[in-house]
């Protein structure tokens, strides 16, 4: 016999047909069948291996009861061997063993007992209710693929690289000069205008720098650039037409994947730098672009810890008043990336936003052109107008749907919201307001900067209006009229953005 497998159940531990002797001790005199004394015997150690559970024989062991009690008792007796979910700590040992095992699925988890579809994952035990975006729900978490978010069933970076490589390992995998120079003109066309936190001309400089070096000097050079330098090819193969879908795709992910790794070759997790902090913003959306949701939530997380670590989230003129005004306008823009970054992904998700304390003021950029720090005019009035979109959506529309509250609770504070987003798009400089079909689709040949722009602004501000007209309470109805006006302009923006660019289109609207 298996001495694992138990000959009977566990509530069987103490037979109901146990002598007297098992409870009150033995004798000292014991007559035999004839009549005659006999002297007590040494009583044999059973010579075979015991087949209860350690818990059920510790139990056994500790009971002490009267035989004259014992039919009244044996009831709590098999009691106690069940586990119960209300005992208190302090009275009853934990149970450490499940009484019996349940039936798994092929990959080894327990599936959910809520779930109708044996092979989804198993809800979050730590909470009674969750968000709509947590892993528990659809479309965040389904095993079958999302066309919205995606759950990243594989680890989004693929692991092309040997544990003594380092940063040169990475370095040698670089594509050649002219083609990583097409890449990054891509991205300038297509990512940066939606996330204009690179200075191009210091960029640029940094980039020359690092071709002009020796090979043992570029293994020596900065991970952080080396990251961030994968990191806008990986965006910038995303965009490029003259490849097949599929072709582009794994290109992106090696160099993500390249970028991931120099990061930590830079050790990214204990030391932040600007250049980092670049470097896992673009990350993030690269998979969020790339139907890793999952993922991109969770290195979000690393990223604002990051930026919270490096004082991003503070005045530079607080944290560091002695800093170039070029190095503060620096911050400030990377700052306003992490915001809008985390806003608007809390947004789609149903989860708590996380850049939520600052004091860095959206009135301190500079709009003056008599330094390096000299930024495009309308690029910085288009971070102003995401800045003051993010902080009000942060507020009013993330905090409440991630804890499942209605967003506005009487008419009048809903009122009170339509007036503030009202006022939020009125101080959108006209160019980003005054607009139609027409006029976007002559402006795109000449500016498809400001057109990039402008559709990326118009789909955010109208999604959330959509979401406040939507919302319902006991005392507020959902404006089911507002709420498709507003989905049709948020939507009319995206397919006007494909229109224009076509493929280049593509994950422009997310966030």
């Amino acid at each position: 016999m298996n001495p694992y497998t138990p000959a009977s159940p566990v509530c069987t531990a103490i037979s109901p047909t146990a002598t007297e002797s098992t409870f009150a001790g033995s004798p000292t005199n014991v007559k035999a069948e004839d009549g005659s004394s006999e002297p007590p015997k040494k009583k044999q150690k059973r010579n075979k291996p015991t087949l209860s559970c350690e818990e059920c024989v510790e139990r056994k062991t500790k009971v002490r009861i009267p035989i004259h009690s014992y039919e009244q008792s044996l009831s709590y007796t098999i009691r106690i061997l069940i586990p119960e979910t209300n005992r208190s700590v302090n009275n009853t040992r934990r149970m450490t063993k499940p009484p019996k095992k349940k039936p798994s699925l092929p990959n080894g988890f327990e599936g959910p007992r809520q779930a109708l579809n044996p092979h989804e994952r198993s809800a979050s035990r730590g909470s009674t209710s969750s968000s709509t975006g947590l892993l528990s729900n659809v479309p965040y978490s389904h095993p079958s693929a999302s066309n919205v978010f995606g759950i990243g069933s594989e680890h989004p970076f693929a692991n092309y690289w040997t544990c003594q490589g380092g940063l040169p390992e990475t370095i040698s995998v670089l594509p050649d000069k002219l083609q990583a120079d097409i890449l990054l003109e891509r991205y300038f066309e297509c990512v940066d205008p939606v996330y204009p936190m690179i200075h191009r001309q210091t960029f640029y400089a940094d980039y020359e720098h690092f071709w002009s070096l020796s090979q043992e000097e570029k293994h020596r050079s900065d991970g952080a650039l080396v990251a961030l330098t994968f990191s806008m090819l990986a965006m910038g193969t995303q965009f490029v037409t003259t490849t097949s879908p599929k072709e582009r795709q794994q290109t992106a992910e090696f160099y993500v994947s390249a970028a991931h790794q120099s990061l930590r070759m830079s050790s990214y997790l204990n030391k932040a730098s600007i250049r980092s902090i670049q470097a896992m913003v673009l990350v993030t959306y690269f998979l969020i672009n790339d139907n890793h949701a999952s993922d991109g939530w969770a290195f979000a997380g690393i990223l604002i810890r990051q930026a919270y670590a490096m004082g991003l989230h503070r005045d530079p003129n607080i944290v560091v008043p002695n800093a170039s005004i070029f190095d503060k306008q620096v911050r400030r823009k990377l700052w306003q990336a992490v915001l809008l970054q985390d806003t608007f992904l809390t947004v789609l998700l149903s989860l708590p936003p996380s850049a939520t304390h600052t004091d860095v003021s959206v009135t301190d950029l500079i709009d003056g052109s008599s330094s390096i720090a000299h930024s495009n005019p309308t690029d910085t009035a288009y971070i102003r107008g995401c800045w003051t979109l993010a902080n009000l959506v942060q507020e009013t529309i993330c905090s409440p749907r991630s804890l499942d509250l209605p967003i506005s609770s009487t008419p009048r504070q809903k009122a009170k919201l339509l007036a503030d987003f009202r006022a939020v798009y009125r101080s959108f400089p006209d160019v980003f307001r005054s607009w139609d079909a027409t006029s976007l689709s002559q402006l795109a040949e000449t500016n498809k900067r400001i057109v990039r722009q402008t559709l990326f602004l118009t789909s955010n501000y109208f999604h959330n209006v959509m979401l406040l007209h939507s919302s319902a309470s006991p005392e507020v109805p959902v404006n089911v009229r507002g709420a498709l006006e507003a989905a049709h302009d948020a939507i009319n923006a995206f397919f006007l953005l494909y229109r224009l660019f076509v493929e280049r289109g593509k994950g422009m609207v997310g966030f």
